[in-house]
């Protein structure tokens, strides 16, 4: 590679004059859940005290299970402060369930016109905010062929589904927030998906609406594993 060879890693958008705008902002986000969780209260009394931003759920799949979800722009928190939070009680006596371990990043498609909207404060939003308790995470990993089709092919394929995405979004019932996280997932993911609304219906509902999209029935090698729950505390904005 030669000196004047530069890969620009900014994120993206262009303004609503057509000019190109950039942003090396983004959020980063890790999902964990735990099992023997017996004493919520103390956990969320923890959290409080840590002052990070966060939000945890209560498991509806597992009587005694939480999830919870940590965010920051600062990648060092999640190998700092987090792990210090993580290690210390009551989270050192939990069952720590590394099935439902992910990370990921904010990313933009590069037609957005406000770029620190779109990276970190809608995000932020959707996961903290408290009119959106219900929530099912999930990764999903993608055929790699999908990489080798035609860009108007793949356009049109992403556009069927986002389409169908938008549609529940418009109506009130699911807030989305999609996550990258190429080569920091221990099953080489490609994306982290976080649904949110004010029930749990709409959301078990846009999924299953979904596999019935291109993307989904030809191109999506691997679903879940699903966490679904209801938030039982969030930090708040």
């Amino acid at each position: 590679m030669t000196q004047d060879a530069k890969i620009d890693l900014r994120e993206k958008g262009r303004s609503k004059s057509g000019k190109p705008v950039y942003s090396d902002r983004r959020l980063f986000v890790q999902f964990f859940a735990f099992g023997g969780a017996s004493d919520e209260r103390e956990i969320i009394d923890s959290l409080k005290k840590s002052g990070a931003e966060c939000a945890v759920y209560s498991d509806l799949n597992d009587p005694s299970g939480i999830g919870t979800v940590f965010i920051s722009e600062d990648e060092n928190f999640f190998v700092g402060k987090l792990k210090e939070i993580l290690n210390s009680a009551p989270f050192s006596s939990l069952t720590f369930k590394d099935r439902y371990a992910m990370f990921g990043r904010t990313y933009s498609l590069g037609y957005e016109n406000d770029l620190g909207q779109m990276l970190v404060s809608a995000p932020r939003e959707k996961i903290l905010l408290p009119e959106f308790p219900w929530a099912i995470w999930y990764p999903l990993r993608r055929e790699k062929s999908f990489e080798t089709l035609a860009e108007n092919e793949k356009r049109a394929i992403l556009g069927e589904h986002g389409k169908l995405g938008f549609k529940y979004g418009e109506a009130g019932l699911v807030k989305d927030v999609r996550l990258a996280c190429h080569g920091v997932d221990t099953e080489d993911n490609d994306f982290v998906i976080g649904l949110f609304g004010k029930n749990l219906y709409p959301l078990s509902s846009v999924v299953q609406a979904m596999r019935k999209t291109r993307q989904t029935s030809e191109y999506i090698q691997a679903l879940g594993p699903f966490f679904a729950g209801k938030a039982i505390w969030k930090s708040g904005l």
